[in-house]
């Protein structure tokens, strides 16, 4: 049993944000602790043509769903063409970045335990 009471979050209540450091990236989140999910967070991110997210790190680990597009994804000093269908761990601190350098948006979800989500940006020596 679940203290948990359902939820459906219509896609039109779903804010989108732009990313800080990652120009042509936008955030909406689809499920959270504020909708009264206990463990995870569902977020989905789209990212621009030419868009690039910097090397960062995360202070808990991201499961990757791609919902569309092709783009590049840097894990722990490897690249990584990704596209629909494909799914991805990040482990919590590895070092990763992305950039889009199709015509198409690229779109991907990413659920992440529920709580803070330090995220640092790795400088360039």
């Amino acid at each position: 049993m679940s203290d948990s009471d359902p939820v459906v979050k219509r896609s039109g209540e779903i804010e989108y944000e732009p990313v800080g450091a990652a120009e042509g990236m936008r955030k909406g989140v689809l499920l959270d602790e504020h909708d009264g999910a206990p463990n995870f967070a569902i977020r989905r991110f789209e990212l621009d043509p030419g868009a690039e997210v910097p090397e960062h790190t995360n202070a808990v680990e991201h499961e990757q769903y791609v919902l569309a597009g092709e783009y590049t994804v840097g894990i722990a000093g490897e690249e990584y063409t990704v596209s629909a269908g494909d799914s991805l761990l990040i482990p919590a601190g590895v070092v990763h970045w992305y950039r889009n350098e199709g015509d198409q948006p690229g779109a991907f979800l990413c659920a992440v335990p529920n709580g803070d989500d330090t995220i640092e940006l790795v400088e360039e020596e």
